[in-house]
């Protein structure tokens, strides 16, 4: 392994055996206290390095000097294998985690900047005369004290309309006119009840009296009758004439009633999604939307209620706090404010009244509120400007964190980080340039420079080139992924990798070595035209995708991208098609349902719906596919094989082995999640949980079937020499060579080594991959069905978690979508990706209020020659014009 250690000779940190995953008995010398980037190709093992080895022996050294009892309330990781690591300082993790799954959690919590939003309304509000002061909790609709009484704090009500639960009138209730009942036993069982309660069930919806229409969808009674199954509306009042005995009594409940119900209790997240459906959100009346009391909206600053405060974008924010901050005049020393105070004769500063009329400046206040409000005003901007300096002063404080990207997530935490001033701390951070636009990029690895200033160790996982250039050291982990990597090629300052053959980033690193090839762009098939599109930043755009091609959507992060196409064209393309022709293939999945870990008010959002049309071009449009970075799965319990559905094939083949024929197994009995066929001691998890007293709970291998998760009886069984849990256990590579002669398998295995994943498991969980693997996985899954063109595919982000040598794995795909006729709608910030598409629309010209316009359209080479946006650049610079 070469190696050129820097001059001066930092402290190191010095890893011998790492072995965790992928990694092959590693040794490997780490500078500390400098900018350092860990690249190799996806899967390579560079994550198993800076992630499970080195961050996790410094979280368990941390924890051993935890108290016992203390320690087991933690999240820990376990101990990692490698047999020793010398010079390792506490670290730090910053890792690509999306936010809680409520919208509860927002901007303004993760950064805390509300928490001293709401002490300055609190402390230095202006209150309507005779309210009596309030304390900061009374300002956080999280809490009782402060949420609004009409919406608990979500800011949003919910309710059924006759139009979302019966959308076609023409049906009968026996053709389940009412589709928000639901289609098995239970809503079959609401019908029969209807007929024994004298209703036609035979009638078309639209010629029932409105008095009966209205009772059986919004009624809050619950009558109890007789119920004879299988029984026709005559045959069922003849038996309650006669009295006859029922096969039981039903107990009925309006469709309106049934829904809210299971959406406020289910604890099921296909149930709640399902009747998510037929749900229509409104702004809540009582706070308009703004989710507290009003008690709390009657207190202003800055001439807005805390409500509005919070939706003003952060760089907004900071202009209106300034005056405060400044105090006025310009004096922004909160020690010449406190020494006016002392001179000054004040009220009791726990004044329970304000009068004072509402302004926009601070003049009007008492002094003590004026000096709470610049220091309050003075730490926000503070922290603002760590944020926007970070390209996040498009986002509110109330954005919910759920609808934030992984990379916005991190750069949120990466920002409280240089808030802390930790000095001799190791930052490990997973690819903070994810959704990133290059523009954005620069200011990122000014903040990491910063961390790295102050004394700190700064070990990033990156496949930007623009971040390997910026660093001091680099490790390279390679040549390959899964069992072809594991290895370090390389380790010093960026230059020296030149030299390393073996390497697949050095290709790309030094511009020498591969540029992008020019290409001609394809002829549009036609356009699908958008006009007047409004959403969030989107204000009456027009935009033009042409049909048949590569089509990438750029923007600096928050102008205006996901808006436009990742929901307003989805939203309105899915209308005119219908939902027969829509798929998402994040929905498909094998596992069983498990509680619901998305929250219901994130998943009916009537009031964010795009307005806008489709002017022309549909016809040139069948299907539509959106691939999103969204897990495959919510539990370990499914996987790689389970959603692509290889695994149906593979079941299939042990099923018919002549000893499973014998036996009587059908394919059912070769699922983990089927109580014949799986382990009974761990029930198909693989592991069992040992209870250590004071000690943390430890994962140990399940002692009967050794993490095998099948029952002893079903492991007998073997195709070609394999049992299923070895088959399971197999990499996609591995598994491509060993199914061979069987087309249903080998086919979709296939193709996902051509799209990268040759090395993932088989039975890899799903909680275990990245949003970008994820992704990948449905792709590969869309790609298999061998379908003809006229098919729309919008994806976000794609090249996410991607080395340059894997996204030149992808654009082929992407390419021989377009080539068959489909049309490509890919975001985008990756300009290698960009400059190889067909027409780019850029958006902009910024984030938030100053972004939501099409700033260019053209080829790559028409919109980098424009000059327009902060697109144009970067993009000549990748065609070999910059």
């Amino acid at each position: 392994m070469p190696s050129n250690p820097e001059q001066d000779k930092p402290g190191l940190v010095e890893v011998r055996g790492a072995r965790e995953h992928n990694l092959r008995n590693v040794d490997v010398d780490i500078p500390r206290d400098r900018l350092v980037v860990f690249t190799g190709v996806s899967g390579s093992g560079k994550s198993s390095l800076a992630f499970g080895t080195i961050y996790a022996e410094a979280q368990r050294r941390y924890l051993d000097s935890v108290a016992p009892y203390a320690r087991r309330l933690l999240d820990q990781a376990g101990t990692p294998q490698v047999d020793r690591i010398d010079g390792l300082p506490p670290a730090v993790a910053l890792q690509q985690q999306r936010g809680a799954p409520t919208a509860r959690s927002s901007v303004g919590s993760v950064t805390h900047l509300a928490d001293l939003v709401r002490l300055l309304y609190s402390r230095a509000g202006s209150y309507p005369p005779g309210q009596a002061m309030l304390f900061a909790e009374d300002f956080s609709p999280n809490t009782p004290q402060g949420a609004c009484p009409h919406c608990h704090g979500l800011g949003r009500v919910y309710d059924a309309t006759e139009k979302t639960m019966v959308p076609d009138d023409r049906l009968t209730i026996r053709e389940r006119a009412i589709a928000a009942w639901p289609p098995a036993w239970y809503g079959q069982n609401l019908r029969d009840i209807l007929v024994s309660l004298g209703h036609d069930v035979d009638k078309p919806w639209h010629r029932l009296p409105k008095k009966t229409r209205d009772w059986i969808l919004f009624t809050d009674e619950q009558p109890v009758v007789p119920v004879y199954a299988g029984f026709s509306p005559e045959e069922t009042a003849d038996a309650i004439r006669r009295q006859l005995a029922p096969s039981y009594m039903g107990t009925f409940s309006s469709a309106r009633r049934y829904l809210l119900h299971n959406f406020a209790t289910t604890q099921s997240a296909s149930t709640k999604k399902r009747v998510a459906r037929f749900l229509v959100g409104t702004p809540c009346p009582a706070c308009a939307g703004k989710r507290l009391k009003p008690e709390a909206l009657a207190v202003r600053f800055a001439g807005l209620d805390i409500g509005e405060l919070a939706r003003l974008p952060l760089a907004e924010l900071a202009e209106r706090l300034r005056p405060a901050a400044e105090d006025e005049t310009g004096d922004a020393t909160p020690g010449r404010a406190t020494a006016r105070a002392a001179r000054t004769p004040a009220r009791h500063a726990g004044a329970r009244h304000e009068g004072t009329p509402d302004v926009t400046r601070t003049s009007a206040l008492s002094i003590e509120k004026r000096i709470a409000a610049q220091r309050i005003a003075i730490e926000l901007r503070e922290r603002i400007g760590r944020l926007t300096r970070l390209g996040l002063g498009y986002l509110g404080m109330e954005r919910a964190t759920t609808t934030l990207s992984s990379g916005e997530l991190q750069r949120l935490r990466l920002a409280t980080q240089l808030a802390s001033q930790l000095f001799g701390v190791v930052y490990v951070l997973d690819e903070p340039s994810a959704g990133l636009h290059p523009a954005d990029g620069e200011a990122l690895l000014d903040a990491l420079e910063g961390l790295r200033d102050a004394g700190n160790s700064v070990f990033v996982v990156e496949h930007d080139t623009a971040t390997m250039r910026r660093a001091q050291w680099l490790v390279d982990v390679g040549p390959g992924a899964g069992e072809g990597g594991g290895q370090v090629l390389y380790s010093g300052p960026p230059e020296g990798l030149q030299a390393v053959a073996g390497s697949q980033t050095a290709r790309y690193l030094f511009p020498a070595q591969g540029a992008a090839a020019e290409r001609t762009p394809r002829t549009p098939a036609g356009w699908l035209r958008l006009r007047g599109i409004s959403r969030h930043n989107l204000m009456e755009v027009d935009a033009d995708v042409p049909l048949g091609c590569l089509c990438a959507v750029t923007g600096v992060s928050g102008s205006g991208k996901s808006s436009l196409v990742s929901q307003a064209l989805v939203e309105l393309v899915s209308d005119r098609l219908g939902a027969a022709r829509q798929d998402r293939p994040d929905e498909r999945t094998d596992e069983p349902d498990s509680p619901g870990d998305e929250p219901a008010e994130d998943m009916v959002d009537m009031a964010a719906a795009a307005t806008g049309r489709i002017a022309e071009g549909m016809e040139g449009i069948q299907r539509l596919v959106q691939v999103d970075q969204k897990p495959i799965g919510r539990t370990p319990r499914s996987n790689l094989a389970t959603y692509t559905g290889l695994f149906d094939a593979v079941r299939k083949l042990f099923a018919a082995t002549p000893e499973a024929r014998e036996r009587g197994y059908g394919a059912g009995r070769f699922s983990f999640n089927v109580p014949q066929g799986r382990c009974p001691v761990c029930e198909g998890e693989g592991f069992v949980s040992v209870e250590m007293m004071f000690m943390p709970s430890v994962y140990a291998p399940c002692p009967q079937c050794h993490g095998a998760r099948y029952a002893p009886e079903t492991l007998e069984v073997t195709w070609q020499d394999r049992n299923i849990a070895e088959v399971l256990g197999m990499t996609v590579d591995g598994a491509a060579a060993f199914f061979a002669a069987e087309p249903a398998i080998a086919r979709p295995l296939e193709v996902l080594q051509q799209i990268g994943l040759g090395y993932l498991r088989l039975g890899q969980p799903a909680t275990e991959l990245s949003g970008g693997e994820a992704q990948r996985i449905k792709l590969a899954t869309e790609l298999q069905r061998l379908r003809r063109g006229d098919t729309l595919y919008v994806l976000d982000e794609p090249t996410t978690g991607l080395h340059p040598a894997d996204v030149d794995r992808l654009l082929l795909h992407l390419h021989a979508l377009a080539d068959a006729g489909n049309t490509v709608v890919v975001v985008e910030h990756d300009m290698r990706l960009v400059a190889q598409s067909d027409w780019v629309i850029d958006i902009g010209p910024g984030a938030g209020l100053q972004g939501g316009q099409v700033v260019a359209s053209g080829t790559p080479r028409e919109v980098a020659g424009a000059g327009k946006g902060r697109t144009a650049a970067y993009l000549a610079e990748a065609l070999g014009q910059g």
